[in-house]
């Protein structure tokens, strides 16, 4: 079964509504340049039901979203949560969820975009594109540290090291902000890739060509963390990126 999860965080990010709008805006143009037939049509979370209304991707219909779903005192503090769900003929199953604009010096944003499906498999070639659709997000959201991995991995990973779910980790691609990018070893068994803000995308799958099995992932949280490149940011949070 296939269930395979891209993600991010950073830490405290004060920001608008219509801000946060714009780059959900951007992320869903850019996932659909990447796969259309995936990425094709987004609705509410809600029911979960292909009748679904389905949501207009512009800044302005995902900005009045963002205020329908987020109503109470101290959004400026707390953040915006919302997401979105795909389930197009023949695709994966995609969900797609944001939580930003916190200034929470104990809470960090995030993004994730979840595959999940019982007729797609890995072979799939938006899931090989993992690690570029980590590249993208990345940019669009300016994240601290970001992952693509599986639940098998993500937890193999975790009872390794006793990670938090908060905590940075490498899966079988990483991403590095710019801080963390300095850090990091040169030669682990993996694509470099370079991001705006500069930024590095480390691809164990070199490109969805190879499989990155578990030792590896592991291998390479090795290196990371004796670098100094999968450091957690110090809380209570002063920044929202290392």
């Amino acid at each position: 079964m296939l269930n395979v999860v891209v993600n991010g965080l950073w830490g405290p990010r004060g920001e608008s509504v219509p801000a946060i709008a714009e780059r959900w805006a951007g992320t869903l143009t850019a996932l659909g340049e990447i796969d259309g037939p995936t990425f094709g049509q987004w609705h509410e979370a809600g029911d979960d039901l292909p009748s679904d209304p389905v949501l207009e991707p512009s800044a302005a219909a995902l900005a009045e979203y963002i205020e329908r779903k987020n109503t109470g005192p101290d959004l400026d503090v707390a953040g915006y949560t919302s997401s979105l769900w795909a389930r197009n003929p023949g695709t994966a199953h995609v969900s797609l969820a944001v939580h930003a604009g916190s200034t929470s010096r104990y809470a960090v944003n995030s993004v994730a975009l979840a595959f999940r499906s019982r007729e797609v498999d890995e072979t799939a070639q938006v899931i090989r594109r993992a690690p570029e659709i980590l590249r993208l997000l990345a940019e669009i959201w300016e994240f601290d540290t970001g992952q693509v991995y599986d639940r098998p991995q993500y937890r193999a990973v975790a009872e390794r090291f006793d990670l938090a779910n908060s905590d940075p980790r490498c899966g079988r691609a990483v991403f590095l902000s710019a801080g963390r990018a300095a850090l990091a070893p040169g030669s682990l068994p993996g694509t470099y890739v370079r991001t705006a803000h500069g930024g590095l995308v480390i691809d164990l799958t070199y490109g969805g060509t190879k499989t990155a099995e578990t030792a590896a992932v592991i291998g390479a949280n090795e290196r990371l963390r004796e670098a100094g490149a999968l450091e957690k940011l110090p809380t209570p949070f002063d920044r929202d990126r290392f």
